[in-house]
């Protein structure tokens, strides 16, 4: 019987830098460990650029690190696109608007997606870790958009879809269908193996898919032998591991599938 698709377009490593865009879509992976900054890596952050827009999906604490260290100017990030609301996953976000308020000076609006209670929680975060900025209005418009399964949001050439994914029992968390231009991306979010990810990444042209572990239990998320044993199934044009536990890394030469790393560049569509 024959394989499923290999996944084997090429990485570009972030020094390629692309400003001016051939392809529907740029992908530079910020941040691809899970919450435990695992073998050195920066926790979650996918900067998607497409001919209009540059979206943030996910902000973990060190997003600001990663985007200056890579070259980018926070200030460039049109959106910010949340997946739930787990600190390796949003508690960035305070540092950027600090950095707005007061290096980038940032006066054109900031939109932030995110599921149900996203604008509370990053409003608590930020007076938590900035007191002195409570009750102080920021110096440029943000809006926040509470996304729910099947909620769609378009900004420019570019339209998010989001759905659910089963990673928290009391809160939302959410996966990404991200498009513009008949180019598609497709994010996991973080959430456990589910046949609807089938579903979700079909004829996407890149889904990027969280792999928490090689074989070890971990409750809610992705093993990569679950992967490994479904990758056939899957309908999507290419696949990218991410929010890559340290097992996962040090099994490396065991896994046909191309893993995500800090500074990894990528060209879609």
């Amino acid at each position: 019987m024959p394989r499923g698709p290999r996944f084997a377009t090429p990485l570009l490593q972030t020094d390629e830098v692309c400003l001016n865009r051939d392809v529907a879509m740029d992908l530079t992976c910020l941040g691809t460990s899970d919450a435990f900054g695992s073998l050195g890596r920066h926790n979650a952050g996918y900067l998607v650029e497409t001919p209009q827009t540059r979206l943030l999906v996910d902000a973990g604490p060190s997003i600001l690190v990663a985007l200056k260290s890579l070259g980018h100017s926070p200030e460039c990030v049109d959106a910010i696109v949340v997946s739930h609301l787990h600190g390796d996953h949003f508690a960035g976000i305070p540092f950027m608007l600090l950095d707005f308020t007061y290096d980038s000076r940032r006066q054109r609006p900031l939109q932030i997606l995110g599921p149900p209670g996203i604008e509370e929680r990053v409003h608590t975060l930020y007076q938590t870790l900035y007191s002195e900025r409570k009750g102080e209005p920021l110096p440029f418009p943000v809006r926040f958009v509470e996304m729910q399964h099947g909620s769609t949001f378009e900004i420019a050439d570019t339209r998010v879809e989001s759905f659910y994914v089963p990673h928290q029992e009391n809160e939302l968390s959410l996966g990404h269908r991200i498009s513009g231009d008949g180019t598609t991306v497709v994010y996991s979010g973080d959430t456990p193996w589910t046949d609807d990810l089938i579903q979700k990444s079909s004829g996407a042209d890149l889904f990027l898919c969280e792999c928490s572990a090689f074989d070890s239990e971990v409750p809610r998320h992705v093993r990569y032998v679950e992967l490994e044993k479904n990758r056939d199934r899957l309908e999507c044009k290419d696949l990218m591991l991410i929010h890559i536990g340290s097992e996962v890394r040090k099994r490396s030469a065991e896994i046909a599938l191309p893993l995500a790393d800090d500074g990894v560049k990528k060209k879609i569509g």
